[in-house]
């Protein structure tokens, strides 16, 4: 058998996690079809397909006949920006996306019920043009990553100008005649009247109703709205049947312009990259798409002019503003040799610099990447909740059939009467609005979080860190500057300064780690001698065979057990250490050499960052291999707890323990940290922007500051606590609904702008959160 491949489109109108239910379900039972993925707020469908099986087309049809528009995403031409998906003639295609870069991802989750929307008449339909859906990632267009202008047609228009506005206006106009004809020639003549803007209008709900309901998916709003109006119709209420499709059609309205808002801050991201470069060509410069950029090329920034590509400053010494990417709102100058990254702004003077990543891969793409996907790892509480609604609109089905039947059958109750009272608790079954009231606050968060450079992959996530109670923190390059510095030699016996760093640089001369880079800074123009039989002592030191001499560079711990640091020597060391140093010993056999001390200094917000931890109720946590004195005097100096002398393991052992107790965030460098992130509930990984950093922990923060970890936490319970809200405004509007409906205190008008309205009323409150400043 053939294997399946992975493709992707865009499918525009969609406005709620019903509409996200409709469109899975109606390709995942074609054959060859598996592993359906639907990102709302990326508006992407992507899925496992084997060759020879349904056809794209099929797949297209199907998505268009629930009145959606739909276009493979990020077509070879549409890369290039030679040319646009065509228009939809559809109401539903009538929004206006940027779309981050193509990620082939399968959430393995269950969607909502299929409490879709009506999009109006003769939903996206495009027309024929060839249509062949990417496979895997897509590429970038218009320079920026998987960019696609979909249904160009409504670009730039108002509501009214809209399949959506349209059908408002239609509906509108025929109720306004409807009433003009009732109050002039009397209820006879204006009651057919209103049979007519009721047909009309509801004629495109009933078609998008049968079209689901063939494809198996019978309980959806569209169902419930035509059965409503039928209901109406047959018990002489035409007039509240028409107020109903109006009503309806107003709400799908401002459902669309409510998503629609979710996603601008993805779209603002996809937007910062500029859609040309200046290569360098010789002694001129070429206008040239970003997006053709290759890696290796040279493009020129000059002052003002956003940087067109990740890359490597190879000529040019500037202020480089990476506020866009990073969220850091002072430039920082850089020079040759130095990172920058699309979509930064260059403020001083011209910049040449090398592309080191394609538009596709470059930091901003992964950014957006990121989020799509984060927005399809679903939180537990979005799981239980589409859990919650499969057997709650069936339910309220149930009970509107027992409103309609009961009384009448059993208390002689009029017909009219309890058919009304339940065909008006029949619309308000619809769970639109508690179904998307997760995923709205998740998106919003999640682009808030993107442009302060907090990133979070997912609403799990986000629920993790909302419950955290304690942090651990390593220390090298998250609370300190990763860059220690000798600050004292100290040489012990016959030894002079010099043989102690010359020696000790030598032994050190083939390490990476942060205290050996220090050591040959420090002997920097130095004449070292040839080390040979390099052997590192894990967790420990190095040792090595230097001019004859079998010399080894240590921790004192270290030192001392092998009875090489003795007496005197070792208060010496202890003093050091209870200073904050790190110290290194040098010793051959059992003699000891010199001592080498060495200060990381803490970030300068890292004792706020622990003072604003501590006032969220998080107890944190230093957890470092250094000595307990020089470990306790950096704990001090913040105000945190600590524990010391811990190799990678004991780390790992550490985050088991405080687990025991509570949540745990674990924040690291992404690189040495990366079991004890994983370990963690939730893992953050410090990294100004780098490839582990974006990919290796649960959460990034893209700038180098620790106050972003309480931050990051902010956000995170500011999200839940607005979940809590949407969750609790659509239940208790649904319940208060319910009763009145029982008791005939609302009418079918009432029913449908509850329902639309409270769909409405959680999607603004979750849109709060775009504005929402976690820093304070």
């Amino acid at each position: 058998m053939a294997e399946a491949k992975r493709l992707e489109w865009n499918v525009s109108g969609m406005d709620c996690a019903s509409c996200v239910a409709k469109v899975t379900r109606a390709v995942e039972r074609m054959p060859g079809v598996s592993d359906v993925s639907v990102a709302l707020m990326a508006e992407k469908l992507s899925l496992n397909l084997v060759p020879d099986t349904t056809p794209t087309e099929k797949i297209e049809a199907a998505v268009k006949s629930l009145g959606y528009g739909i276009a493979p995403r990020g077509t070879a031409a549409q890369r290039k920006g030679l040319v646009l998906p065509e228009p939809a003639a559809s109401p539903k295609a009538d929004h206006d996306h940027d779309h981050g870069p193509g990620h082939a991802h399968d959430d393995g989750h269950d969607h909502g019920p299929d409490c879709g929307h009506d999009h109006g008449p003769g939903l996206g339909d495009h027309d024929g043009h060839d249509h062949h859906p990417t496979v895997g990632k897509a590429d970038a267009g218009h320079g920026s990553p998987g960019h696609v202008h979909h249904d160009p047609a409504d670009r730039g228009k108002v509501w009214y100008q809209t399949g959506k506005g349209r059908l408002i206006i239609i509906t509108g106009v025929l109720l306004a005649v409807a009433w003009a004809i009732d109050l002039s020639t009397g209820h006879a003549i204006g009651y057919w009247a209103f049979v007519a803007a009721c047909v009309i209008g509801a004629a495109p709900v009933a078609q998008r109703a049968i079209a689901a309901a063939r494809m198996g998916q019978v309980f959806t709003i569209e169902s419930l709205m035509t059965i409503a109006a039928i209901g109406a119709l047959f018990i002489g209420a035409a007039e509240e049947a028409a107020l109903v499709v109006f009503f309806f059609a107003v709400g799908e309205v401002l459902e669309g312009v409510a998503a629609n808002k979710a996603r601008d801050g993805i779209r603002a991201l996809a937007n910062l990259v500029p859609k040309t470069a200046l290569l360098v060509e010789g002694t001129g410069t070429r206008e040239v798409p970003a997006s053709e950029l290759v890696i290796g090329q040279i493009v020129l920034a000059r002052p003002g002019d956003r940087i067109p590509a990740d890359g490597e400053i190879v000529e040019g010494t500037s202020g480089v503003d990476d506020s866009p990417v990073t969220g850091e709102s002072v430039p920082v100058t850089k020079g040759p040799g130095a990172a920058v990254y699309a979509g930064s702004i260059n403020t001083e003077a011209a910049l040449r610099i090398k592309v080191t990543k394609a538009a596709e891969d470059n930091t901003i793409a992964r950014i957006i990447r990121l989020v799509e996907e984060a927005e399809e790892a679903r939180a537990p509480t979005e799981r239980f909740i589409d859990r919650f609604s499969r057997w709650y609109m069936p339910l309220i089905v149930l009970l509107s059939v027992a409103v309609i039947l009961i009384p009448p059958l059993t208390m002689g109750g009029d017909w009219t009467t309890w058919i009304y009272r339940g065909l008006t608790l029949l619309l308000i079954g619809c769970p639109c609005a508690l179904v998307i009231s997760v995923p709205a606050s998740i998106a919003s968060a999640l682009s808030a979080g993107a442009r302060r450079g907090l990133l979070m992959k997912g609403g799990a996530v986000m629920e993790a860190a909302a419950k955290i109670s304690q942090l651990a923190f390593d220390k090298t390059g998250t609370l300190t500057h990763g860059k220690p510095q000798v600050v004292d030699v100290v040489p012990l016996g016959a030894a002079t300064e010099a043989d102690v760093l010359r020696l000790a640089a030598a032994v050190e001369a083939g390490s990476s780690h942060p205290l050996a880079r220090a050591i040959l800074t420090r002997a920097a123009g130095m004449d070292l001698p040839e080390a040979t039989g390099e052997k590192a002592i894990m967790g420990k030191g190095v040792s090595a065979m230097v001019e004859g001499r079998a010399l080894t560079v240590s921790s004192p711990r270290h030192a001392t057990e092998q009875g090489a640091l003795q007496g005197a020597d070792i208060a010496r060391a202890t003093a050091l250490e209870q200073e904050g140093k790190t110290v290194a010993v040098l010793y051959e056999g059992r003699t000891a050499l010199g001592l080498i001390a060495m200060r990381d200094e803490p970030r300068a917000d890292a004792a706020e960052a622990v003072k604003q931890l501590r006032a969220l109720g998080i107890t944190p946590t230093i957890l470092t291999g250094d000595n307990p004195r020089t470990a306790a005097a950096i704990a001090a100096s913040l105000g945190t707890e600590f524990r010391a002398e811990m190799l990678p393991e004991d780390k790992l052992s550490a985050i088991r323990d405080m687990a025991a107790h509570g949540g745990v965030m674990m924040v690291g460098d992404g690189i040495n940290d990366a079991p004890a992130l994983k370990q963690a509930n939730v893992g953050v990984a410090m990294g100004s922007g780098t490839d582990v950093a974006l990919e290796t922990a649960d959460a990034a923060i893209l700038r180098d500051r620790v106050t972003d970890i309480a931050a990051t936490i902010r956000l995170a319970r500011a999200t839940m606590a607005n979940i809590r809200q949407n969750i609790s405004l659509a239940l208790g509007l649904k319940l208060v609904f319910l009763v009145t409906t029982v008791f005939g205190l609302t009418g079918l008008w009432l029913a449908i702008l509850a329902d639309t309205g409270a769909t409405v009323l959680v999607t603004l409150n979750a849109l709060r959160l775009l504005n929402y400043d976690p820093e304070r």
